[in-house]
């Protein structure tokens, strides 16, 4: 089979090794769709994210997978040969309270998979059958690859921050995640107010429904966030860029008792504690992937509320072609780049 490779700092190289043979409780996954991550460039360039020993470059990255079930390793019983599954991307130990109630990525020895163990930018992956997320009727491969880190995280952001029909949310960052939030944000029936730099995002942004658009760089953006809501500022804010800059802003754009969802990963942030939370009674909420148990009702939400998830996917390639995704990735210039098998 064809895998993936990391053998340096930005290179990559696309081997032919041996198809895995699942162990007992795992099963094979023929890939069929497999999305890239800002996360995997994190590898890319030589940077560790997870705190793992990575520097074992015959690890396959790729950890936002969608295929179909191959091969049976014994004992299994959860799901059958033939079934249509996403991945969910943690290990975890399985018995601490986190693991127990599905917050495999809180566990004390959580494991992701493309970073401690092969991951999904290959022809064959194996994975335990307990990671095995079934696809619903009518949701595509790529769809079911992007509804994990993507919407399952934005959904679950979206969740905390309780959208509704009569909130309007600012979304500042939108790059894929910031995508992804735009189109959950409106499933809840919000209204969107897209935040961004750069010019062609931000029409993105439009095309993917945002009600109004804001550049930072040549409008004061919470200024503009108040007069869009009558001077109160937005009921809640997603953050999906980093640095204290868009953090901030989204502090700033929000009314008293306002939520922000923070995705962005960041060391640190200097903010202004008194005035931005304790005079205002606003709450930060930190938003990493989503329970493993509450996949069924966020695939349903995608299906039933019909949300286009490959809108966000602006480029595709063979895994033959990997070589040429990941600095097309890197490069800022695309939205979601997704591997995909026939």
């Amino acid at each position: 089979m064809l895998a993936a490779k990391l053998p340096c700092k930005e290179t990559i190289k696309v081997v032919e090794e041996p198809i895995p043979v699942p162990k007992k409780g795992e099963v094979l996954i023929r890939m069929k769709a497999s999305a890239l991550c800002r996360s995997d460039l994190h590898r890319y360039h030589g940077v560790a994210l997870f705190d793992e020993d990575d520097k074992e470059a015959n690890i396959t990255p790729g950890h936002e997978p969608c295929g179909i079930v191959e091969e049976l390793g014994e004992g299994v019983t959860k799901v059958k040969k033939g079934d249509r599954v996403a991945i969910y991307l943690g290990l975890g130990c399985g018995t601490c309270p986190d693991c127990l109630r599905g917050d495999i990525m809180l566990c004390p020895e959580f494991r992701c998979i493309g970073f401690a163990v092969n991951g999904a930018h290959a022809d064959y992956m194996t994975i335990p059958e307990e990671n095995c997320l079934l696809l619903p009727e009518g949701m595509d491969f790529i769809t079911g690859a992007l509804a994990t880190d993507v919407g399952g995280t934005l959904y679950t952001a979206c969740k905390k921050i309780e959208l509704n029909g009569t909130k309007t949310v600012v979304i500042i960052g939108c790059g894929p995640m910031g995508s992804g939030g735009i189109l959950m944000a409106k499933g809840f029936g919000a209204r969107v107010i897209a935040v961004d730099t750069d010019e062609e995002r931000l029409q993105t942004a439009l095309d993917l429904g945002a009600d109004y658009i804001i550049n930072p760089c040549s409008t004061d953006g919470p200024a503009r966030v108040r007069e869009l809501t009558q001077g109160r500022g937005a009921d809640a804010a997603i953050v999906t860029a980093g640095g204290d800059i868009p953090l901030n802003s989204a502090l700033n754009s929000i009314r008293t008792k306002g939520q922000v969802a923070l995705i962005a990963e960041s060391n640190r942030a200097v903010i202004d504690p008194s005035n931005q939370f304790v005079r205002t009674l606003a709450e930060l909420k930190g938003c990493w992937y989503f329970n493993r148990g509450d996949w069924e009702e966020i695939s349903d939400f995608i299906v039933n509320h019909e949300i286009d998830m490959k809108k966000i996917s602006s480029h595709t390639f063979s895994i033959a072609e990997a070589e040429k995704a990941f600095p097309l990735f890197d490069s800022g210039k695309t939205q979601k780049v997704v591997f995909v098998w026939e």
